[in-house]
């Protein structure tokens, strides 16, 4: 039976008891009040004997003081007082009003008609005393005879109180026997449901709800501290206990699904973070270097599931190159065309392993079926990189599913700051580049020059400095006009782009002057190599519109640290020995002497 059936009906036989408890309480009141009324009564009888007793009394000593004092005032008050008198049968009826027996009001009646009989004695006392005649007036008052009449209305006054106390006495004893037979009664029936309710508490919160709740208060207690390893016990009690077992496991349940929600939303939001971290580093990566180092530290803790590589194409040799590893990958290669890879063929991600059938990469080695993903990292409609990913074993899909699409933001990420970097690099050897030659330009020696001036005095190596201008340069412009000037400038800049194996060394500083950095080159070495450049200008046939432009050759002053003096007057120790090129007649080269040197420092 369920607790709130067996409550209902205890709380149905508590009520009916209660209730009968309370009318018998009720009717015992009600028999006190009829007590408490008899008596009331009764003293409302007593006072009204009283009154009359007094009247009776008063106005036979104002009689009796009139006779023996003659005194008026006596005689004013006891007309006064006769005047109040009521009648017998008004007072009669009020003492019936007021709940008198007939037996009662019969005898009280004969009383009042005894007093009156007496109010007539006292007229005719003072009627002979106002006619002096006081013995008369006097035998009447204090005779024997009226002593009588006197004791006589008393009499009947105690008669009527003795049967007004009789009559109340019985009912008040009635009142107290049947108001102690009601308490009684209330009393048993209050004993009654306090044992019914004693035994009903005993029973349902004992073994039904006490014993039951005990159990799963721990429970309780565990799961609102969010131990959800609580196990509730098994209770098959058909009744509101058995259904709080039942709400408690699928609250247990529901904390289960909810913490592990709270925990992936955790690491959701951690991923999140470092993503947003890294895609603040990224873009604030100046270099291939940094982009690297950023890529090689977020990742693994991105997608810590996964080991992989990041792949950057080369410029010059066309061939996808591993720019940074992590997590230890063994499949791929460190290097592979890009026609190796079906993610850079296709520009999408691509799984070989999986429920659908596919083709794996060429630059995988040896496992066909290995769980791989290779994602392509795509700027503006071209693959200009590749993010591959080996998982591990122990990775659970859901795990798997939930870290791949924050992959797919990494390679989003990742690309852009690819971009960003090809660009800025762009957009720096646009800057850097004359336009013309293809060679760097004046800004971009000034950066060059301080550099290997640094690199050289602190490592001590040396540092050839080679500068060229193009004889009779103005002779080309004037003849021919300047485009074929341009031509020939084009021309030398191709020759000396290609005098050294190391790019970026040869610069122009503006209109036909040179200069071509050597680090690492003393004197001879530089001096073999002016002298081969030197040449190759001379080899040099330039045509413009079908002419010939004639023979083309350049002056060139050599100087090397340490043997022509301080680093930082390398520049201008060059420049004084191919200014003394010029003046011995062009078309040679000149090896800085120290003097140079030292006409250089002095300016």
């Amino acid at each position: 039976m369920r607790l709130s059936t067996i409550t209902n009906w205890a709380y149905g036989a508590t009520v009916a008891l209660t209730l009968a408890s309370g009318t018998t309480m009720l009717l015992a009141s009600h028999v006190e009040e009829e007590e408490r009324a008899a008596v009331a009564q009764r003293a409302v009888f007593d006072q009204l004997t009283a009154t009359m007793e007094e009247d009776v009394y008063r106005l036979s000593e104002q009689a009796r003081g009139f006779v023996v004092t003659g005194d008026p005032s006596h005689m004013i008050a006891y007309r006064r007082e006769r005047a109040a008198l009521r009648t017998v049968e008004d007072r009669v009826r009020h003492l019936k009003d007021a709940g008198a027996s007939l037996a009662e009001l019969q005898a009280l009646q004969q009383a009042l008609y005894w007093a009156d009989a007496l109010l007539d004695e006292q007229d005719a006392a003072l009627k002979a005393a106002q006619q002096d005649q006081d013995a008369t007036a006097r035998a009447i008052l204090f005779g024997d005879e009226y002593g009588r009449e006197m004791d006589r209305v008393a009499s009947q006054v105690a008669k009527f109180q003795y049967m007004l106390d009789q009559r109340t006495d019985q009912a008040v004893a009635r009142a107290t026997e049947t108001s102690r037979l009601w308490r009684t009664m209330s009393e048993v029936m209050l004993g009654v449901t306090a044992l019914l309710f004693l035994c009903v508490l005993y029973f349902i919160l004992k073994q039904r709800i006490l014993h039951p709740v005990v159990r799963l208060s721990d429970v309780v207690t565990r799961l609102a501290a969010q131990d959800y390893a609580a196990i509730p016990p098994d209770l098959r009690q058909v009744d509101e206990i058995g259904d709080m077992a039942q709400a408690i496991r699928v609250f247990r349940e529901n904390g289960l699904e909810r913490q592990k929600l709270e925990q992936e939303r955790e690491r959701d939001r951690a991923s999140r973070d470092l993503l947003s971290r890294m895609t603040q580093r990224l873009q604030g990566c100046d270099t291939m270097r940094d982009l690297a180092e950023v890529v090689r530290r977020f990742t693994p803790e991105i997608a810590p599931l996964f080991a992989g590589r990041l792949y950057v194409q080369d410029s010059r040799s066309g061939l996808m190159q591993q720019v940074c590893a992590w997590g230890e990958p063994t499949l791929s290669r460190a290097d592979f065309p890009p026609s190796a890879c079906w993610a850079l063929r296709r520009g999408q991600p691509h799984r070989p392993a999986g429920s659908a059938i596919d083709i794996p990469c060429d630059h995988l080695d040896g496992v066909p079926d290995a769980a791989t993903l290779c994602m392509p990292l795509i700027a503006q409609g071209e693959s200009i990189g590749l993010l591959y990913l080996e998982r591990a074993e122990h990775a659970s899909t859901d795990d798997v599913v939930r870290t791949e699409k924050y992959i797919e933001m990494v390679g989003e990420n990742i690309g852009l700051a690819l971009a960003n970097l090809r660009l800025r690099d762009a957009l720096r050897e646009m800057a850097m580049a004359d336009a013309l030659t293809g060679l760097a330009n004046r800004r971009h020696f000034d950066e060059v020059l301080s550099y290997q001036v640094e690199q050289a005095e602190r490592q001590r190596s040396p540092l050839s400095c080679l500068m060229i201008d193009i004889d009779h340069f103005k002779h080309f412009n004037d003849e021919f006009g300047h485009d074929a000037g341009d031509a020939v400038l084009q021309a030398v800049g191709r020759v000396l782009g290609k005098a050294l194996r190391e790019k970026g060394n040869a610069f122009r500083l503006g209109g036909e002057e040179f200069v071509l950095m050597m680090p690492g080159f003393g004197p001879e070495q530089a001096l073999e190599r002016a002298a081969q450049v030197q040449q190759e200008i001379r080899d040099l046939r330039v045509d413009h519109r079908g002419k010939p432009l004639g023979p083309i050759t350049a002056s060139f002053g050599l100087a090397a640290f340490p043997d022509h003096g301080p680093a930082d007057r390398l520049l201008r120790t060059a420049d004084a020995a191919l200014l003394r090129a010029k003046r011995e007649g062009r078309d040679r080269i000149v090896v800085a002497a120290a003097r140079d040197g030292a006409a250089s420092e002095a300016a």
